[in-house]
């Protein structure tokens, strides 16, 4: 069975976190509160961890993952971003937005879509994940936690033991999440493509 750790969900436990941290560091994989619903996380350069991910949500190499970042900065590093993109994305980051934008080389090649080198990116509006992500240092490969042969992600993580205990290494409890999950907007290219209409709102990019 996994871990679980029930944290503060506007003021995580320092211990806790540092604790969690170390578990990600070790190729755990973690469920931990979003601003739209729960996700799977883990180290970005862990194959084993990420293979087991793909397994849990019953995910093939087209899936664009998602790096999970602390601010657009860090964005910056692992996506290719223009001036126009830059506006855009600071106007709704941090919040419930996954945006799809060209990798750079900094990602490694088992994260990225085999025919358009992409790489989803997030900058979540949650206390938790950003004090993993300021403990870690880096980004959290990260997905939903959308059961398979359902279409909304899990909320609360006394059902995520129940069903998912077994497979996880950690179970972060803050708190119930919402029941959407993120907009998913297609950067490349301007105007924007809404692929996902999520919690996020997405008339800006419709314009």
């Amino acid at each position: 069975m996994s871990q679980f750790f029930q944290m503060h969900p506007e003021t995580p436990q320092k211990r806790l976190i540092a604790q969690a941290v170390r578990i990600i560091r070790d190729g755990g994989v973690v469920a931990y509160p979003t601003d739209s619903g729960y996700a799977l996380g883990c180290h970005l350069g862990d194959k084993k961890a990420i293979e087991r991910i793909k397994w849990l949500r019953a995910l093939d190499d087209k899936h664009n993952f998602t790096l999970v970042c602390s601010d657009l900065s860090e964005i910056g590093t692992y996506a290719k971003v223009d001036n126009a993109v830059f506006r855009l994305l600071k106007a709704h980051t941090p919040g419930a937005y996954t945006f799809i934008l060209p990798a750079t080389t900094e990602v490694p090649r088992l994260l990225l879509h085999p025919k358009r080198r992409t790489i989803g990116v997030r900058v979540p509006d949650h206390p938790i994940p950003r004090a993993l992500l300021a403990e870690l240092g880096e980004p959290l490969m990260s997905v939903t936690l959308i059961p398979v042969g359902e279409d909304r992600p899990m909320t609360e993580a006394e059902e995520i033991r129940d069903r998912f205990g077994a497979h996880l290494d950690l179970i972060i409890d803050g708190g119930a999440c919402h029941l959407e999950p993120t907009s998913v907007v297609d950067m490349r290219e301007i105007p924007p493509q809404v692929i996902r209409d999520g919690r996020g709102d997405t008339r800006a990019f419709a314009d």
